[in-house]
């Protein structure tokens, strides 16, 4: 599903009234029309209380009060501005409702009353608002939202910023968002997702290649569904990737089991763990299904130099992609190894954690390699590698991510709420999945080794990602609805990634 800003909507509505000759009035009939239908399938009729602006937006919102009141709803549409003050389109929507008896009343007066037992729709502010919403606006905004009445919004609930999803002042908290020709990324990005409740996207005619070039997307689970890896029965281990996990260290021995584990649930043919020498017996002991890989060490249980070599020898004659990070420590020798692996290993790597931290800060490390990069840092992982700030990279993750993934040339999973996926190609992807439950430690680890999968199943990197995040925050959703929110772990996310694929694939 594509995600656009204000002003790439705002051209794509230019050119389908300038290019394909739709009228602007006869798209805000359309959108007025679709907002309507969808509240005939939500609610039985009834009462209806349309809060409108003066521009176009009010406008459709003036549309589906006069489709509604013909179909037998008790309508009322509160202009929250002088007539004067309207846009011609909503101005001609508002003679037209008018003639056919649309009860109409001008000014910010509203009280608990007029919305007591009724369905509002939500038309104040579109996606141009420009301001923050102040005075008896935010007022009635704030009454609005002290109600339980259900709450539509056309194109996005008033007072969220269409392209970052901040509140302006005040924002509506709606049940329902209608929105048109594609979602806006103020309806995906926080604060605003919390706003928008469930969202609709309708298309009142505008032509799908007029999209074409938008790089931004939503992933949903038709996309995913079409790169799942096949698996044809006429198949063996060695046809779905071999892939070595170099992690763990002293004290943080889980974090390559829960990434190797997770690696074979997502359906790697074999997995081979990495791991320091002097803990080989540790490792030994507790994987079944998983190979290890001894890796000469500091005698501390973190990798040493010489580590470098022995992977370089077994990915250029075993395996087909390299997990590497998670657990590993930073030290010298943790280092050294990354380093010599940038240089030597062309084979598609994914880095984690503290193979993301042994990085020098800006140094280019990230261009020099000729191996495809799947990099998966956290917001304050990346701002060390990137040089942002937190709260720049928060301000705008979408074109944080798209700008570092271009610069750098590699795949890029940027975590946080919500995760986003972008690559060299300068095309990024908004996750849909994942819920509070999966703030716990070890769920990075398993990101990494459900990713790698993928790459091993023969994905590239940037698919492979966004399969790996989508899966992994639905076998989140998943574990929470049978545990809550509060009590799963990392391997319940792993015992639930079988229950994603059947769910996925049934649905």
């Amino acid at each position: 599903m594509k995600v656009v800003t204000a002003k790439e909507m705002q051209e794509i509505d230019r050119r389908t009234i300038k290019e394909c000759g739709v009228p602007g009035p006869v798209l805000m009939e359309r959108a007025g029309v679709a907002v309507a239908e969808r509240i005939r399938e939500m609610f039985e009729p009834g009462k209806l209380i349309v809060l409108a602006g003066a521009g176009n937006n009010g406008g459709d919102g003036i549309v589906v009060g006069r489709e509604l009141h013909n179909s037998g709803w008790h309508v009322k549409v509160f202009l929250l501005l002088k007539e004067d003050k309207l846009s011609p389109d909503c101005l001609a929507q508002y003679r037209i409702a008018k003639k056919v008896g649309v009860p109409i009343e001008f000014g910010t007066k509203i009280d608990r009353g007029d919305l007591h037992a009724a369905v509002v729709v939500d038309a104040l502010f579109g996606t141009g608002l420009s301001k923050d919403i102040k005075g008896a606006l935010a007022d009635t905004v704030d009454l609005v939202n002290s109600t339980s009445v259900p709450i539509v919004s056309v194109d996005i609930p008033s007072g969220i910023s269409s392209d970052d999803g901040k509140v302006m002042g005040t924002a509506i908290r709606a049940t329902a968002t209608v929105t048109f020709g594609a979602a806006k990324r103020g309806h995906v990005l926080y604060p605003g997702a919390d706003h928008t409740g469930e969202l609709f996207v309708e298309n009142i005619g505008f032509p799908e290649e007029f999209f074409d070039d938008v790089a931004c997307n939503l992933l949903d689970r038709e996309e995913m569904l079409s790169i799942i890896p096949p698996r044809p029965r006429l198949s063996h281990k060695g046809d779905y990737g071999h892939v070595l996990v170099v992690a763990g260290s002293r004290g943080k021995t889980g974090s390559a089991l829960m990434s190797a584990r997770a690696c074979l649930v997502s359906g790697a043919g074999l997995v081979t763990i990495g791991v320091p020498e002097s803990l080989m017996d540790v490792y030994q002991s507790r994987v079944t299904e998983e190979m290890c890989l001894p890796l000469p060490d500091n005698g501390d249980g973190t990798l040493s130099a010489k580590a470098a070599a022995a992977i370089g020898s077994f990915v250029a004659g075993s395996a087909d992609v390299l997990a590497m990070g998670p657990g590993i420590g930073v030290s010298d020798g943790t280092r050294a190894v990354l380093k010599k692996i940038l240089k030597e290993v062309e084979k598609p790597i994914v880095m984690d954690a503290d193979a993301i931290n042994c990085l020098d800060k800006k140094s280019g490390e990230l261009n020099k390699t000729s191996a495809p990069l799947v990099i998966t840092p956290h917001p304050g992982e990346f701002a060390r590698i990137s040089g942002m700030k937190i709260d720049k990279i928060e301000d705008d993750r979408i074109e944080a991510a798209l700008s570092f993934s271009q610069e750098a040339g590699v795949t890029l999973v940027l975590k946080g709420v919500p995760t986003v996926v972008a690559d060299a190609e300068g095309r990024a992807f908004i996750n849909s999945t994942g819920n509070p439950s999966m703030a716990k430690a070890g769920s990075g680890d398993v990101l990494t080794g459900m990713i790698a999968a993928f790459v091993a199943q023969g994905l590239i990197p940037a698919d492979a990602a966004t399969l790996g995040v989508y899966m992994h925050g639905m076998a989140g959703d998943l574990a929470a609805a049978r545990l809550g929110l509060h009590s799963v772990l990392a391997s319940d996310i792993i015992a639930s990634i079988s229950e994603a694929f059947v769910s996925l694939e049934r649905s």
